[in-house]
């Protein structure tokens, strides 16, 4: 029988989730159906580098599936083909950005264009991966910008590149039972300088990542959807603040460490005192459509991932989940202050910790239904 729906053939796919596995066999004679596969990655389960025709999570182990074969397509390709691959575009100082994108082959001239902000692991490849199976039964286009570690520290990924020659002084780090790295200092200890040039910040990227996918696709989109986790939303809230400008169009924020503050009184990084930012630039920021996306058990620093624990950042709260909150009280206080309505909005996904795929599923939800 031949499947005509995505969805069908994504659950002929995963079928024996619930009862006696799909064999070997099948899953051979699904891939031959399509050059896209997907594979289960090497991890000792009974479905090892077996390929499935749609992207998904593993029947046997649960992990989610990859692409079975990605192309290499070089320095800013002129043309993306209907499967997963990644190329590179310039960055800053002749640094090099990685993109790790999904073109689903019913991808049209209309279909959604979504960016994705990894963390600070900076793994594009696993971010654009989760992102694999909305992207399939929805036809969006998916790109991961991946910023290598050696070329963007803190200040130039976490910070945009709004601060510049920075460093840490006399912190204290430590590893949690709950996992991940809390480091925790003075605030005076942190030292850095404010970056004055505007083109060299970070958040310039994202209309140009996006006009190049266009160029490659003939999209006739004239905007993208942009999701960031843990680092990746620290830089889109800070989007918003510094860039709002940006032709993103929806922008989610999940699970950011710390926040930059809309507050034009309270020093950096947790403020926006001496950047040069306005009242006018608050409100077109406090006007942008931006979603702070937080997990509800992301609410201690032992939920994972990287943790800063100053007195700044500890009045935000204990947790990621509380300082999320409190950043859109605040900025509930400057709209009102400045009389006009906030466009902020605050989700929050049910069990979910400092988990990329469990808010990759939920801002999915929010975005594509």
């Amino acid at each position: 029988m031949v499947c005509t729906d995505r969805r069908t053939v994504l659950a002929s796919a995963m079928a024996g989730a619930a009862g006696m596995l799909v064999q070997p066999p099948a899953l051979a004679a699904i891939a031959n159906a399509t050059d896209e596969r997907f594979r289960c990655p090497p991890c000792g389960c009974s479905m090892d580098n077996h390929m499935f025709l749609a992207p998904g999570k593993c029947p046997d182990c649960g992990m989610i599936l990859q692409p079975g074969q990605e192309t290499d397509l070089g320095h800013a390709p002129d043309r993306l083909a209907a499967r997963a691959g990644y190329f590179t575009l310039a960055g800053k100082d002749m640094a090099r950005i990685r993109i790790d994108y999904y073109k689903p082959d019913n991808f049209t001239a209309t279909s959604p264009i979504l960016l994705v902000v990894p963390g600070a692991g900076r793994d594009s490849d696993e971010y654009r991966n989760a992102w694999l199976e909305t992207a399939w039964s929805t036809g969006t286009l998916v790109a991961a910008l991946g910023y290598p570690e050696a070329d963007y520290d803190f200040s130039a990924y976490h910070m945009g590149g709004v601060i510049r020659d920075l460093r840490f002084d006399n912190m204290v780090i430590e590893r949690p039972d709950g996992g991940g790295r809390v480091i925790r200092m003075r605030d005076e200890d942190i030292r850095f300088s404010v970056n004055p040039d505007r083109a060299s910040w970070l958040f310039g990227d994202f209309d140009r990542v996006f006009d190049h996918i266009v160029t490659a696709t003939g999209s006739r989109q004239q905007g993208y959807d942009i999701f960031g986790h843990s680092a990746g939303g620290q830089i889109l809230h800070r989007l918003v603040l510094f860039h709002p400008q940006a032709r993103a169009g929806r922008i989610i924020a999940a699970n950011a460490g710390f926040y930059t503050l809309p507050d034009l009184a309270e020093p950096l990084p947790t403020g926006l005192a001496d950047t040069g930012l306005t009242e006018a630039d608050l409100k077109a920021s406090l006007g942008r459509s931006l979603v702070l996306l937080l997990g509800e058990k992301d609410d201690n620093e032992g939920a994972g991932g990287t943790f800063l624990r100053t007195p700044a950042t500890d009045r935000q709260g204990p947790g990621r989940l509380q300082r999320g909150r409190y950043f859109h009280r605040t900025a509930q206080r400057k709209a009102a202050e400045l009389g006009i309505p906030l466009q902020w909005q605050v989700q929050t996904v049910p069990g979910a910790g400092h988990d990329f795929a469990a808010m990759t599923r939920g801002a999915a939800k929010l975005l594509y239904g």
